[in-house]
């Protein structure tokens, strides 16, 4: 027998038990849990795990406007009294005595005022910053919670935390587990979708594409980055001379190859590259479509602030409108401008400005379109800022902080759980990083325990040993 029938013969060997032993996997995954859908026929399509939701979903889908560099509550949306009559006083110790501290450690802490008043919005009347008068006019959709706490102090592991439920790089994207779970609900654009814009008045936070990984699960639910400027996907109009039918001849011939690869080795990485083939040809027509605003009224344009596909937070809210009408699942938009360590006064007044009319809008529009009910918007940082004055900015804070919630089985016109007197620590219904995704999840008819992926020996989920639906905010 020459060397190359030895090799072709053990490749027919191991490709016939690796064959074997995922097709007895897959049967027996069947037995167990009649719900999932194998593996292998999942592939790279739209279905997910679960064949339905564990209970009735409120929400089909998630916007998430990510705060990058850590807005602080103490300006935006936790109104503290007492920490304005303590301005310039020394900090109680009894607050920050074996507390984490990150850039203030060891330094003398003096208490820092609110820079800018609050004021009651809507008839609920809850207290929102006067930098925020547009959110303040949908105060009555939104909730409200003062109660947040994370793990992480500095930004690169706070974002992780955030987004996927730990520290340690590399676990995947909350997105990328609501897509496993769930499943994409379009067939022409991606389950995750991922937009930035920069901001001017504050330090601009980097933005590692491994926050919107897939981590261990399969690659084909990572989240895909859209440009804000011109094409949103590089390469996605065919060059000069190549017509549809032609790509498609393309595409056709290299999946054949693809198929046949994977006949002989059972790779789930060659699926993956087969769907992402069909998604990205799909994509040839739908993208372009997509960023074609020329069909919005100017209204619309008006309300957001913007004339589109300007690389603004404006713009990206209008298209992440666009996009939850096509079925994506989860929409995530980074603002890079929260990193406020001096001059916050003036810095959160002008990035706050830079939000605040499309973040309406965008609860606004929704609203108009009946998309609202089940739309779940997101509006928040990775963490807070200190009552402590840092010159005159704020350090990094994961004791206490505040985010906003709207639409999507929340209650409108409640503030949720509160800081101390100085806004310190969240003392009143705290509302821990595990639990804010198990809330999420739950809203989309997932029970965060029941979403689970086994990767080297142990079973991993979004919100790994901890979290509890909050469910006080739920409508």
């Amino acid at each position: 027998m020459s060397a190359f029938e030895d090799l072709q013969t053990v490749d027919n060997r191991r490709s016939f038990l690796a064959s074997s032993r995922v097709g007895i996997a897959s049967a027996v995954l069947a037995s167990m849990l009649p719900r999932a859908t194998p593996a292998g026929e999942r592939g790279a399509g739209p279905l997910g795990i679960l064949n339905e939701p564990h209970h009735p979903p409120k929400a089909k889908r998630i916007i998430y406007l990510c705060m990058a560099g850590g807005p602080s509550h103490l300006e935006t949306l936790d109104d503290k009294p007492k920490l304005a009559e303590m301005n310039g006083k020394p900090m109680p110790s009894k607050y920050t005595d074996g507390m984490p501290i990150a850039q203030l450690q060891g330094k003398k802490l003096t208490c820092l005022a609110p820079q800018h008043p609050f004021r009651s919005f809507g008839d609920s009347g809850q207290r929102i910053s006067e930098v925020f008068p547009q959110i303040g006019s949908v105060a009555d959709e939104i909730c409200i919670i003062n109660s947040m706490q994370t793990e992480a102090i500095n930004h690169d592991p706070a974002h992780t935390y955030m987004n996927t439920g730990s520290t340690i790089s590399g676990r995947p994207a909350m997105g990328s587990w609501i897509n496993y779970g769930l499943g994409s609900a379009s067939e022409n654009l991606p389950g995750f979708v991922v937009l930035t814009s920069l901001g001017k008045f504050g330090q601009a936070q980097p933005i590692a594409a491994r926050q919107w990984h897939s981590g261990f699960l399969p690659s084909h639910l990572q989240g895909v980055e859209f440009r804000s400027q011109g094409d949103p996907v590089l390469y996605v109009r065919n060059p000069a001379g190549v017509t549809t039918d032609t790509q498609r001849d393309v595409v056709n011939a290299v999946q054949g190859l693809n198929r046949l690869r994977d006949e002989l080795v059972d790779d789930p990485e060659i699926r993956t590259r087969i769907g992402a083939y069909e998604t990205a040809f799909r994509m040839q027509a739908s993208v372009p479509e997509l960023m074609d605003i020329s069909g919005e009224p100017q209204h619309v344009l008006d309300l957001y602030g913007t004339k589109g596909a300007d690389g603004s937070f404006a713009a990206n809210c209008l298209l992440a409108r666009r996009l939850a009408e096509r079925g994506v699942r989860f929409i995530q938009l980074y603002h890079r401008a929260w990193d406020h360590h001096g001059g916050v006064k003036d810095k959160i007044r002008g990035t706050a400005g830079e939000v605040d009319r499309a973040s309406a809008a965008l609860i606004k529009d929704l609203k108009r379109r009946d998309l609202l009910k089940d739309t779940l918007v997101i509006w928040g940082g990775e963490f807070g800022r200190t009552p402590m004055a840092q010159g005159n900015g704020r350090d990094h804070h994961i004791k206490g902080f505040s985010l906003w919630m709207a639409g999507g089985g929340i209650k409108g016109g409640v503030t949720h759980g509160a800081t101390d007197e100085l806004g310190y620590s969240a003392v009143t219904d705290v509302v821990h990083v595990n639990d804010f995704h198990a809330t999420l999840l739950h809203l989309l008819g997932i029970d965060h325990q029941r979403l689970t992926y086994r990767f080297q020996g142990r079973d991993f989920r979004l919100t790994d040993v901890a979290g509890h639906v909050v469910q006080p905010i739920l409508a």
